[in-house]
């Protein structure tokens, strides 16, 4: 059977969206690279959106991922922080259908339950299971970076329970 590929994992925000991009390598998933995408917040709206759309269009042309997997939105209580991080996930799914790199989404208790098995786990308990399963030296930092590879992770895994990647 083929392998998936290359999955780039999403974690959406304004201020910092978080990204992971893991391969398949037979079996076991490898990690590729990891960090933030960062826009300041003396920037008008325009401005963080275009940086955003701009350093993931570079992500995709850097790692070529055959998915991109993105984290839904979860809306707590803050909901004039979720309008704006609304704002960035638009761009970041337009960005993505603009490569024609195929999309999957997934909320995070999704995410949770396909690594852990256990939708309400704890942020930590979500690091370490990343750092064990990509047999990572240390815990991957900062907190949106892990995310972006817990997504990748969650996606691959699903393609694997679904042999979906023909």
């Amino acid at each position: 059977m083929k392998s998936p590929g290359v999955v780039l994992g999403v974690d959406p925000g304004l201020a910092t969206v978080g990204y992971g991009v893991v391969d398949l390598q037979g079996r076991e998933p490898r990690c590729v690279a990891y960090g933030c995408i960062r826009t300041e917040a003396y920037l008008d709206l325009g401005a963080r959106l275009r940086i955003i759309r701009e350093d993931l269009a570079a992500l995709i042309e850097r790692y070529e991922p055959q998915w991109a997997a993105v984290e839904k939105l979860f809306f707590n209580r803050n909901v004039t922080t979720g309008i704006a991080v609304a704002h960035a996930r638009g761009v970041i799914l337009l960005g993505i259908a603009e490569t024609g790199v195929k999309l999957a989404e997934y909320s995070p208790q999704e995410i949770k339950s396909q690594l852990l098995g256990y939708g309400r786990a704890e942020k930590h308990q979500m690091q370490s299971m990343v750092q064990k399963t990509l047999k990572l030296s240390e815990k991957p930092t900062p907190d949106d970076a892990a995310d972006g590879l817990a997504i990748a992770l969650c996606h691959l895994k699903q393609l694997q329970r679904n042999a979906k990647w023909k």
